[in-house]
């Protein structure tokens, strides 16, 4: 039993080489990898500096730099579901709040107003109210299409159906500027 237990054991020698081969193996790694390691003082310092101050020792710029992204069409479509939502939201929110402050008819007043005020600020006060109503609707749509038939929902398909949803919104409600 006794000998049995010796095999298996490492000598001294073997024991002595081979953790001088790791201790050599941890200090090449570590000079060859850069690893930081903080110690307390070390993370005041850090914490104090500036994240420009440090992105500038390293040479490494921001990553995705905002001056050289450009968003795929994708997710600019789901920003601007999002963004006509919130519009949407606010004005009938803007709407109620004028006709209970203003009184019985003053929402309308607004409208009218607006509409008696020229070409231009018709025009393009007609256009800001459609094309979100267009624009959230369809997105709508889109949606509930992709909820039924997910086999639509490739990423061929979702850039497809981006530019078609942007290019019917503008479409109908430049039609809604006509009419």
């Amino acid at each position: 039993m006794l000998s049995s237990t010796r095999r298996l054991l490492p000598s001294a020698s073997a024991l002595t080489s081979n953790s001088c081969s790791i201790a050599s193996r941890a200090t090449s790694m570590m000079f060859s990898r850069g690893m930081t390691i903080l110690s307390k003082e070390s993370a005041e310092e850090f914490k104090k500096e500036n994240y420009n101050a440090r992105m500038a020792k390293t040479r490494r710029p921001v990553s995705p730099h905002v001056t050289i992204y450009s968003f795929p069409i994708c997710a600019l479509a789901s920003i601007t579901t999002r963004v006509t939502g919130c519009a949407l939201s606010f004005g009938a929110a803007g709407l109620g709040a004028l006709e209970i402050i203003g009184g019985n008819g003053a929402a309308l007043s607004l409208m009218s107003d607006i509409g008696n005020s020229g070409l231009v600020l018709s025009s393009g006060a007609k256009f800001a109210v459609a094309f979100p109503i267009v624009y959230h609707y369809l997105g709508g749509l889109r949606h509930l299409v992709w909820d039924n038939a997910p086999e639509m929902l490739t990423n061929m398909d979702v850039e497809k159906t981006s530019y078609g949803l942007i290019g019917a919104s503008v479409l109908v409600s430049g039609v809604g500027l006509v009419v």
